[in-house]
């Protein structure tokens, strides 16, 4: 299972990408995560259909610091052998 996370909210210099790879780490997923130019978060998530639905659950929260609004997600296809930390887009 894939999908292309986008998160919005106070979720920028509150450790919200050092957080999520910590977790997605914690549950076997892959892919990646990167800061977007306009405020949001952006991540592209894979892994078993109940590491994916637990990463999700996580992006609404994030970590203390963070003030998640929004998280939207739209299925992809799309396969990674490691979760990274991507520049901002």
């Amino acid at each position: 299972m894939a999908l292309r996370l986008l998160i919005s909210g106070q979720v920028q210099g509150v450790g919200y990408r050092a957080a999520m790879v910590d977790k997605a780490l914690e549950l076997g997923i892959t892919g990646w995560v990167r800061n977007r130019r306009s405020g949001s978060v952006e991540a592209l998530v894979c892994g078993s259909a109940e590491a994916v639905d637990a990463i999700v659950a996580w992006a609404h929260a994030g970590p203390p610091l963070a003030r998640v609004e929004s998280v939207t997600s739209t299925p992809t296809e799309a396969h990674f052998d490691t979760f990274d930390w991507k520049p901002t887009a």
